[in-house]
């Protein structure tokens, strides 16, 4: 007769975590980088034709006027300002959201990250529209609030699924507080009927 314990059968979380620990985020095609990079991008290359541009017609003294000029424009009109800091937190959400999922392991077995859809500018800060990937869930990133929230330098982050559909989270980044907050109380998740 053989000694010793009668082997246990597996348990499916402990491979989840074991696997979960083992994987690491695929690295993303350079259309894909190409993408998530667009803003950042078409920036450069305005900025570096427009500097170009005003050096061959004007000469390099037009191009320190020009730069001044709009330096002044932008701290005197308190307008402007609100929508450039608004369009620039725009483009740095997407970046510390990727990263949040990345570090708290919201991807698929594949090690994709979810989709970042959309970035709009609300009166509290930002929603961001998700696609979650096959193996990603609005509950996934309920479960690592804190780690997004943290990601993201904001307040609090309320996450809701899509009304119309499932594999679309809509994360509210919340830097300021509003006169009425969105969505559904915070640490709560509301699901469609």
């Amino acid at each position: 007769m053989a000694g010793g314990r009668p082997r246990q059968p597996n348990d499916p979380s402990v491979l989840a975590s074991v696997e979960m620990a083992m994987r690491s985020v695929s690295r993303p095609n350079p259309f894909v980088v190409g993408w998530r990079w667009r803003y950042e991008l078409a920036l450069t290359i305005v900025l570096a034709a427009v500097t170009f541009g005003i050096v061959q017609a004007l000469g390099a003294l037009w191009l320190v006027v020009a730069v001044v000029a709009s330096t002044v424009a932008f701290a005197l009109w308190p307008g402007g300002r609100r929508v450039l800091i608004a369009r620039a937190w725009c483009v740095i959400t997407p970046h510390r959201l990727r990263t949040g999922c990345a570090h708290a392991w919201i991807q698929s077995r594949a090690g994709k990250l979810p989709a970042i859809l959309r970035t709009t500018a609300q009166p509290f800060g930002e929603r961001v529209l998700l696609w979650c990937v096959a193996g990603t869930s609005a509950d996934d990133l309920l479960a690592v609030r804190d780690a997004l929230t943290a990601a993201c330098w904001a307040t609090e982050i309320k996450i809701r699924r899509s009304d119309s559909h499932a594999h679309v989270v809509i994360v509210d980044v919340i830097r300021r507080r509003p006169a009425s907050p969105p969505g559904p109380e915070p640490g709560r998740m509301t699901w469609p009927a």
